[in-house]
């Protein structure tokens, strides 16, 4: 006689790249990630918003870069070795992101992944798209990044990639 055994649930695994800013732990779906780059010459666009470092040129495309420490409110930081740049893409486009350092790609269950925890209604956390445990003591946050924007933001970073990609074709 043949005996039913239970059921194991099954389980979507995820894969996330981890990130270091400042001392906390982040996470992006690899899904979108283009590539990690060590930093490279950035080329400043005046009257930007702070955040935006300016643009990069990649191998033909130009890239917008955002400084992630100073879009969450963070003290400016110099490049050091530590220092990439992940190109990841948020509503069609391709930005560089700067982070202090990149750690790990890791494999994530679902049962590791809860919901972001309710801070309250002054503080957002919308970026913030799941928190998992990926150790005892070690949480990392998953991040939408392109929750951390505001819509004009959005809107005038897909401008500076609308204007490059102008200008590349007047001087051809």
């Amino acid at each position: 006689m043949i005996k039913d055994t239970p059921k194991k649930k099954h389980t979507m695994a995820n894969k996330y790249l981890t990130f270091f800013v400042e001392d906390e732990l982040y996470g992006l779906s690899i899904s979108k990630i283009k590539e990690i780059i060590a930093p490279i010459h950035i080329t400043n666009i005046p009257k930007t918003p702070k955040f935006i470092k300016g643009i990069i040129n990649l191998r033909g495309s130009i890239i917008p870069v955002i400084d992630i420490r100073l879009k969450f409110g963070m003290d400016e930081k110099e490049s050091d070795v530590n220092t990439a740049i992940i190109i990841y893409e948020v509503d069609g486009i391709s930005i560089g992101f700067i982070v202090d350092q990149v750690e790990d790609v890791i494999l994530l269950d679902d049962d590791h992944i809860v919901d972001t925890p309710n801070f309250g209604n002054n503080i957002d956390t919308s970026f913030i798209e799941k928190v998992a445990e990926i150790d005892e003591n070690v949480v990392v946050m998953l991040l939408d990044l392109q929750k951390i924007f505001e819509a004009s933001e959005l809107l005038d970073i897909k401008t500076i990639k609308l204007n490059e990609k102008q200008t590349k074709k007047v001087k051809s």
